[in-house]
Order: C-alpha cells, then sequence, then structure tokens
C-alpha cells in the first residue's frame, strides 16, 4: 500500500543539570565551586534516504526521543551531549507542526539534513555562580528541555511531470506506454488509488520521471473523492499533462472535463493552477473522437493550450507528446515548496510573551516559557537562589502585572508547581 501521510511525536533530547559541588583537596579545607555544566540534549534530525518510497515506518512507529544530555560532575566535569537522533525520509518529505500548520522543512535533495527538534541547552554548574559576594553558591541550573511537537509528514512525489484529468481518461493507459510502469488498468472509475511513477527515456542525456496521478472529480478541492490526497500530489510537478476524453465516450463534453479539472486546480492552490499544461486529447481511434477535437480546439487553443490527438490504446501521438513534455521540463525551472528563504523564517525562534497573568477563583497563574524556565532552575531551599528569583521577577514586570490586576497581600501566585503566598 501506497503510504503518503503519517503524524508522530517527536522529542529532542533534555539538557543535563548542573552540579553543585566544591573543590575538595589535602590540606584545602574549603575549595571554589567546582560543578560542571550538563551536556546538551541530542537533536532530532531528519535525512533524505533515496532508497526509502513511502512513509510505511511511521505506521508502526509513531513517537520518536532523542537522547538526553548528562549531568555535569565534580571537578569542572560536563555531562556529555545526547545523541542525535536521525529519522530517515523518502525524497519528497513535507514536515508539518501539527499545532501550527508551518511548514518545518521541504526535504527533497537525497542526503538533504534538517534539524526538526532541537535539544535543550544543559544547566549551568555552580562555578558559574560565584561573585566576590557569593563566594559559596549552593545551587545551579537545571537543563533545559528539548523541543517536542506533534509533527504531520506528507510525501509529494518527485515527478517532472502530472498526468491529471477525469478517473477512466486513459492516464494509467499512457502512462503504461510511454514507461516501464505497469500500472492496474480497468474499465471503471477511480481504478487509479495510489499515484504511480514511470521514467520516460528519449535517449541517453533527455528523459523525465512522469506521474499518474488518481482521477480528480468535481469537489475534489473540498476532499470529495480523495480529493485532497489526490491533488497534492501533483504540487511538485514542473509540467502538466491534462489527460481528456476527446470521444465523449461515457457521454461527457470533453470541454467542460477539461473547464471542471482547472477549476478544482484553481480552487485548491493557485500556484498549482498557473503551472504549464499541455492536453492530451486521448481515445481518437473511437467514433466521433474527430469531430470533438474540432470542437474542442477552438474552444481551448484561444487560451495559449498546445494540444495533441492521442490514442493511448494504438499509441498514436505519444511519440509527439513525450518529446514536446520533455523538451519543457529542460526549459522550467525545478519546483520548490518551501524556499530556503522560508526555512530561515520557520526556523528564526519567535519572540514570544515572556509571561501571561490570569486569575482562576481567587489565584493568580503566572505561565510561560520565560517563567517555567525560572521556576525550574531555582533552588528555594537556598537563599541566595531564592533571592535571585525574586529580583527576577521583579525586574521582568511579574510583580508590576499583578499588582495592575489587583492582587493583595496573603493572596496566592501560582506558577506552574510552585505556590506562594504574595507580600510586597
Amino acid at each position: 500500500m501506497f503510504i503518503d501521510s503519517a503524524r508522530i511525536y517527536i522529542k529532542a533530547g533534555d539538557g543535563g543539570n548542573g552540579a553543585v559541588s566544591f573543590h575538595r583537596e589535602k590540606y584545602i579545607s574549603k575549595g571554589g565551586p567546582d560543578g560542571g555544566d550538563g551536556g546538551k540534549g541530542g537533536d532530532v534530525v531528519f535525512v533524505v534516504d533515496e532508497g526509502l518510497r513511502t512513509l510505511q515506518d511511521f505506521r508502526y512507529r509513531t513517537r520518536y526521543k532523542a537522547e538526553n544530555g548528562q549531568n555535569g560532575g565534580g571537578s569542572n566535569c560536563s555531562g556529555k551531549s545526547g545523541e542525535d537522533l536521525i529519522i530517515r525520509v523518502p525524497p519528497g518529505t513535507l514536515v508539518r507542526d501539527e499545532q501550527t500548520g508551518r511548514i518545518l522543512a521541504d526535504l527533497v535533495k537525497p542526503g538533504q539534513r534538517t534539524v526538526i527538534a532541537r535539544g535543550g541547552k544543559g544547566g549551568a554548574g555552580n562555578q558559574h555562580f560565584a561573585t566576590p559576594t557569593r563566594q559559596v553558591p549552593n545551587f545551579a541550573k537545571p537543563g533545559e528541555p528539548g523541543q517536542e511537537i506533534w509533527a504531520i509528514l506528507e510525501l509529494k512525489l518527485l515527478a517532472d511531470v502530472g498526468l491529471i484529468g477525469f478517473p477512466n481518461v486513459g492516464k494509467s493507459t499512457i502512462l503504461s506506454m510511454v514507461t516501464a510502469a505497469r500500472p492496474k488498468i480497468a474499465n471503471y472509475h477511480f481504478t487509479t488509488i495510489d499515484p504511480n511513477l514511470g521514467v520516460v527515456n528519449i535517449d541517453a542525456e533527455n528523459g523525465f520521471v512522469m506521474a499518474d496521478i488518481p482521477g480528480i472529480i468535481e469537489g475534489a478541492h473540498q476532499g470529495v473523492g480523495l480529493g485532497h490526497e489526490f491533488l497534492k500530489h501533483i504540487e511538485r510537478t514542473k509540467l502538466l499533462i491534462h489527460v481528456v476524453d476527446i470521444s465523449g465516450s461515457e457521454g461527457r463534453d470533453p470541454v467542460q472535463d477539461f473547464e471542471v479539472i482547472n477549476d478544482e486546480l484553481k480552487k485548491y492552490n493557485p500556484v498549482l493552477y498557473e503551472r504549464p499544461q499541455i492536453i492530451a486529447a486521448n481515445k481518437m481511434d473511437v467514433t466521433g473522437a474527430e469531430e470533438n477535437l474540432e470542437k474542442f480546439r477552438k474552444a481551448v487553443e484561444p487560451l495559449g493550450y498546445k494540444i495533441f490527438p492521442v490514442s493511448a490504446a494504438s499509441n498514436t501521438g505519444l511519440k509527439e507528446l513525450v518529446y514536446y513534455a520533455a523538451q519543457k521540463v529542460k526549459e522550467l525551472p525545478d519546483t520548490i515548496l518551501v524556499s530556503d528563504e522560508e526555512n530561515e523564517v520557520v526556523y528564526t525562534a519567535v519572540e514570544e510573551e515572556p509571561f501571561k497573568v490570569r486569575k482562576e477563583n481567587d489565584v493568580f497563574v503566572v505561565e510561560g516559557s520565560w517563567v517555567m524556565k525560572l521556576v525550574r532552575s531555582t533552588n528555594f531551599d537556598n537563599y541566595e537562589s531564592l533571592q535571585y528569583f525574586q529580583r527576577a521577577i521583579r525586574k521582568k514586570g511579574i510583580v508590576d502585572a499583578l499588582e495592575s490586576m489587583g492582587i493583595n497581600e496573603g493572596d496566592t501566585v501560582k506558577m506552574y508547581d510552585l505556590e506562594f503566598e504574595y507580600f510586597r
């Protein structure tokens, strides 16, 4: 079965905790702090493996976690960084953040590597907190948590040319005649459930990959008839060959069919609609095709489309079609779904609000990634560490925010697992 999408959980490794340690040596009773730093957590890295063709493996394993960094030790020994987790995917894999819908990576080239989730930084050991007035720091920082997301993987075929059109117009037959592909062919709608790929060899230097995209029907942009699953596979193609049943053998109007398919493309993705198209007027061997072809030319040629009369069943006109397609493929630029510039935007950390304050019944709740890191890094049993915490929340503006919301002495404040009474 062709598996073209998957949902997986990704967790980078947590950073190791910094160590609280003091130098101990014979004849030196009060050595200075020498707690080492925690190691960095491992990243989750996606790598393109050209030997893979589907996302089948992700059906059976849906959770992936990189190694945590080791904790720091005494004698200024830093913890070992966690190993990166390498996840191999087939060429053409698109990675999205399920929560935001943002594209995190467009993985196309063999060997391409992209960090999808970054490991947490290791915590600083107590050696970093010694000052002339604080010579015995009894606290260190814990490691930061690694990034975690639920990711949606989508496999969009790496084909130069896509065959589009209504079901049962002869796309699979054309593919079988011009390539070595052997798709299942039968006389009923939606014969092709999975996209088929084939290589068209023109000569030693010229050729291209052709994809038989499952039949598009009216309403496909809304998901009708598996529309979304079908349409997404033609997003990478440079050129579309629009196959039309010019004979009207099933009582259909070729001009209307052509307009309906293009309308679906436009509604699904306007960029896809603008992709270059040539038309294969198929089933020219059927009675009535010549008359329909003339009507079709008058309606469509003025729009700038090039039409090739063909008969896939009798292998007529296909040579001219593929030679022209090969020339166009050479002239057209590669289709990139996400540019390097867009990737830079995706991977640049977004400056989020450092904290949010809300009230739950009589409790003032303070939340935010900065707040979580502060709480995790504070040793509330140590006076100096507690003083640092109080200075930090005042400097950040949390105290002002609480007072602006009407907090009074003795009211409860909650910061994740920490609860305390407020006093000025």
